[in-house]
């Protein structure tokens, strides 16, 4: 019966979950290759901000389960919009779904992820 009581200790240290793993904010970086030097301003949204970000650059987002809203203008007052979808993180949400069914991370999103750089069509 011990080594069932300790088999089990060790699963929820090694299989953490999400919540206590993950930051709330993930950093993303912005780029706009066509812009050289120019740059561009973007609202970036989900149901968790809003955060302005001049491209080229880096933001710290909430981790949402929502798609990020990207609205940016160039210097020359091209538009640009786009959504990106998050997605889970796989390794940890294994884990969450032993421990607590998942319910801590759904709540919290921190079981999901945005693309760590995105690139923006603009300045052409």
């Amino acid at each position: 019966m011990r080594s069932v009581i300790f088999a089990v200790c060790c699963m929820v240290v090694i299989t953490g979950c999400a919540t206590v793993m993950n930051d709330a904010h993930q950093q993303i970086n912005f780029k706009a290759p066509g812009c050289k030097g120019k740059g561009a301003v973007c609202i970036v949204s989900n149901k968790r901000g809003l955060w302005h970000v001049e491209v080229p650059g880096t933001a710290m987002i909430r981790r949402s389960d929502d798609v990020l809203r990207i609205d940016c203008e160039d210097q020359n007052g091209n538009e640009h919009q786009e959504a990106v979808a998050s997605r889970l993180q796989g390794k940890f949400y294994a884990g969450a779904l032993i421990l607590d069914l998942g319910i801590a991370d759904s709540i919290t999103d921190k079981h999901r992820e945005y693309p760590a750089e995105i690139v923006i069509d603009l300045c052409y």
